[in-house]
C-alpha cells in the first residue's frame, strides 16, 4: 500500500464512521476556547470542563481576567496540571489580548503565538476550531495515532508530524482530521493498551507489526 493509498483509506474510514468529530472542551466563544485549550495541556478535557464554569463566572471576558491577580486565578485552576504556570499564562494572555488585539482572539497562527501560554498546537486548535482555518494541531494522540497508522514516517517532533500530515490531507479536511485522530487516540488507539480488537483500521495499522507479542 502506497502512502497516498493509506491516507485515502484512513480518510474514507473516518468519513464513514466518524462523520461528526468536534472538540470535547466546552466553550461559548473564542476567548473561552482559548482559556480551555491553555488549561488542557497535559490535562484531560473532562477535568478542564469541571474547572471552566466557575472560572468563566468569575472571569467572563479577557478584560476582567487581565485585571486579576495570578493568585486569584490559581485558586480556580489549582486542580489541573501545572497550575502555577497556567495561572501566569492566563493572566498574561488576557493582558496581551486586551492591549494588542482589543480583546479579539486572532485567527492567524503566528499572531496567536504572541499570546503567553499559546504554542503552535494551541494556535492551530483555535485557528481550525473557531475560524475553520486549514490548520492541524498535533498533540500526543495525533502524534501517536499518525505514526501507528503509518501516516507519518520517522517523525520525531509534533511539527514534523504536522508537516507530513498536511502534505497528504486535503485542506478542507484538516480541521476535522485533527479531531478524528484525537478521538481515535483517546478512545481506541490508547497509549499503553490500544483496543486493536475493536479498531476498524487494524488491517492497515503498523502497531501489530511493531508489537507482535501483544
Amino acid at each position: 500500500m502506497t502512502l497516498q493509498q493509506r491516507f485515502k483509506h484512513v480518510i474514507a474510514y473516518f468519513k464513514e464512521n466518524m462523520p461528526v468529530a468536534e472538540t470535547e472542551l466546552h466553550y461559548r466563544n473564542p476567548y473561552e476556547l482559548l482559556v480551555a485549550v491553555i488549561l488542557s495541556a497535559q490535562c484531560t478535557d473532562k477535568r478542564v470542563n469541571l474547572i471552566t464554569p466557575p472560572f468563566f463566572e468569575r472571569f467572563p471576558t479577557a478584560a476582567v481576567l487581565a485585571e486579576a491577580s495570578v493568585d486569584e486565578v490559581f485558586e480556580l485552576v489549582r486542580s489541573c496540571s501545572y497550575p502555577n504556570n497556567k495561572s501566569k499564562n492566563l493572566v498574561g494572555m488576557a493582558q496581551v489580548l486586551v492591549r494588542e488585539f482589543n480583546e479579539v482572539v486572532p485567527d492567524d497562527v503566528t499572531l496567536l503565538q504572541k499570546l503567553p501560554g499559546v504554542g503552535r498546537k494551541t494556535a492551530n486548535v483555535i485557528a481550525s476550531v473557531v475560524y475553520e482555518k486549514p490548520a492541524l494541531a498535533v498533540d500526543t494522540h495525533v502524534f501517536r495515532v499518525a505514526a501507528r497508522l503509518g501516516l507519518t514516517r520517522n517523525a520525531k517532533t509534533p511539527l514534523e508530524t504536522e508537516r507530513q500530515l498536511v502534505r497528504h490531507i486535503p485542506q478542507e479536511l484538516l480541521p476535522i482530521a485533527h479531531h478524528w485522530l484525537i478521538l481515535h487516540g483517546r478512545y481506541v488507539c490508547i497509549a499503553r493498551k490500544p483496543k486493536c480488537n475493536t479498531c476498524g483500521l487494524i488491517d492497515i495499522c503498523l502497531y501489530p507489526q511493531m508489537h507482535p507479542a501483544e
